[in-house]
């Protein structure tokens, strides 16, 4: 059966399992310490016994992914309170970086002050989308009453506040101030590298007191979100999480390939929304996207205006958007947005460094021909949310130029001078035949099984095959101490976690270079 359409386990349920088991794939691969849930965990979802000093974010369910059967009509109203979800979390998260003062004084603060009141928020927002769905004929899904509380969660890969080893096996020393006395400020703490971002409002203690966090903006990324590409084992190339990004082309059925070049985002087309997830929400992503292809991509946009738009692609015929995360340098210097929704206010600070290459190719599938895409067809690949959801729909692979036989996933990859780094997406490319999106952006799509196969009467599509290419200085890790280092941007709570990473694409390719697509795919030719 096919993974979006097999009894799957609900986030909760994922939290659970990793609580009681880890996956490790050899070679610098997947090494994920499990931290979802902890033995101390009430059943309010809040977490008794991780002290407050402990806290690195805080994980709520992820209540998009459990809403399937949304009705249509009601979708609008409820994407609009899955955001303000969204910004209730951000708020909360904001809080316990501000606060590392008072948590050392008080081992239930975070859970009084923090935890408790997010709780009744989301209980209030939650009868909301419940509202919503029922007056448009609809049923409210069984336990989401459930799905309001949240708990705090520590960072596998970041030095508990004991000073000890991080999950990863690097003692990367940026837990050492966890109770936000300030007495290590200007140490190196900050992972900018030269210290001008210190105590300025660009990082989320607000005041430079949680430099236990990490990066730029003090959520992340530590020492230990990285690894040196030459410390990892050959593993065949990209393959995604899990059984999520498995190409689906091969050396038989439909081998060609359709390459469409819709440059690098040289005119520089950001925002931090998303249409897909998000419509009529301005700033509804909390972090800034890369467009190519479509020119009007914005929270606000209709299909028609979609359909309409200008198009950076070469084949004029492509209109489809293509977006994705950007990447930024925290080297002590800011962007643009450094004081805008979306960049510095949400923890997403640095220089943002443009794709040196982007490579879009849709390739066939190893069983057989391919059907056409259904315009305005939206995938969704890769969780933004995966630090805390689980891998259910993590599909991330890092690696470096001259190295892409060797794959990370939640890592991210220190390349050799001389060599770039490299972040690849293989598409969910199995269709339903029917619907160009979901409830939850994810079961009108699934991937191929190992063999090419789409189950569960589903029909092959042309995979999208994103590779970006960027050439980005090497960080450096002296003394556990992380210098230049280079992240996605992410929500605020996700702390920049290169497990994070994901793509998005929304098909407006016109009919007759759809066709042409199909055909050179099903003919075994290579286009463009």
């Amino acid at each position: 059966m096919g993974r979006n359409t097999r009894k799957r386990r609900s986030p909760l349920a994922v939290r659970a399992i990793a609580a009681s088991a880890a996956l490790a794939v050899a070679g610098g691969g997947l090494v994920w310490a499990n931290f979802y849930a902890s033995a101390g965990e009430s059943e309010s979802g809040q977490n008794s016994t991780l002290a407050s000093a402990q806290v690195a974010t805080i994980d709520c369910p992820d209540v998009g992914q459990q809403l399937t059967n949304v009705p249509e009509r009601a979708r609008k109203g409820v994407a609009k309170e899955l955001a303000l979800l969204d910004q209730q979390i951000t708020e909360a998260y904001k809080r316990l970086a501000d606060t590392r003062q008072a948590q050392a004084g008080d081992a239930g603060f975070v859970n009084n002050a923090i935890i408790g009141p997010l709780k009744s928020k989301r209980v209030a927002t939650l009868d909301r989308i419940g509202i919503n769905i029922r007056n448009a004929g609809g049923q409210t899904p069984q336990g989401m009453d459930q799905l309001a509380g949240c708990k705090g969660v520590a960072d596998p890969n970041q030095t508990n506040a004991g000073g000890g080893q991080d999950q990863g096996g690097n003692n990367d020393g940026q837990d050492q101030n966890q109770d936000g006395d300030g007495q290590n400020q200007g140490d190196g703490q900050n992972q900018g590298g030269d210290g001008q971002n210190q105590g300025d409002g660009q990082n989320q203690g607000g005041d430079g007191q949680n430099q236990g966090g990490g990066g730029q903006g003090g959520n992340g990324p530590v020492a230990g979100d990285f690894i040196d590409i030459n410390q990892v084992q050959p593993n065949g190339g990209p393959k995604g999480v899990g059984g999520n990004g498995l190409a689906a082309n091969g050396d038989s059925g439909s081998t060609g390939t359709f390459i469409t070049n819709c440059g690098t985002n040289e005119n520089e087309l950001r925002n931090s929304d998303n249409v897909i997830v998000a419509p009529g929400v301005s700033n509804g992503a909390q972090h800034q996207h890369d467009y190519v292809g479509n020119q009007s991509n914005n929270a606000f946009a209709s299909d028609q205006d979609l359909a309409n738009a200008q198009t950076t692609c070469q084949n004029q015929g492509d209109k489809s958007s293509y977006f994705w995360p950007v990447i930024r340098l925290q080297d002590g210097t800011n962007d643009i947005d450094a004081n805008a929704p979306g960049g510095g206010q949400d923890g997403n600070v640095g220089k943002i460094v443009e794709p040196s290459q982007a490579e879009l190719k849709f390739v066939g599938n190893k069983q057989g021909d391919v059907v056409a895409m259904p315009t305005a067809l939206r995938i969704i690949t890769g969780d933004a949310k995966s630090f805390v959801n689980g891998l259910n729909n993590a599909n991330t692979n890092w690696s470096c130029t001259g190295f892409e036989d060797r794959v990370v996933t939640d890592k991210y990859p220190i390349c050799p001078q001389g060599s770039s780094v490299v972040r690849t997406s293989f598409f969910q490319s199995c269709w339903d035949g029917q619907n160009i999106d979901s409830a939850n952006h994810r079961t009108h799509v699934d991937f191929v099984e190992q063999d090419g196969s789409c189950s569960n009467g589903f029909q092959a599509i042309p995979q999208l095959q994103v590779r970006l290419v960027y050439d980005i200085p090497a960080p450096s890790i002296q003394n556990g101490q992380l210098q230049n280092a280079y992240a996605i941007d992410s929500f605020p709570d996700q702390l920049h976690k290169a497990i994070t990473d994901h793509n998005d694409f929304i098909n407006f390719f016109d009919e007759n270079t759809m066709n042409q697509v199909v055909d050179c795919i099903n003919s075994g030719q290579d286009c463009q």
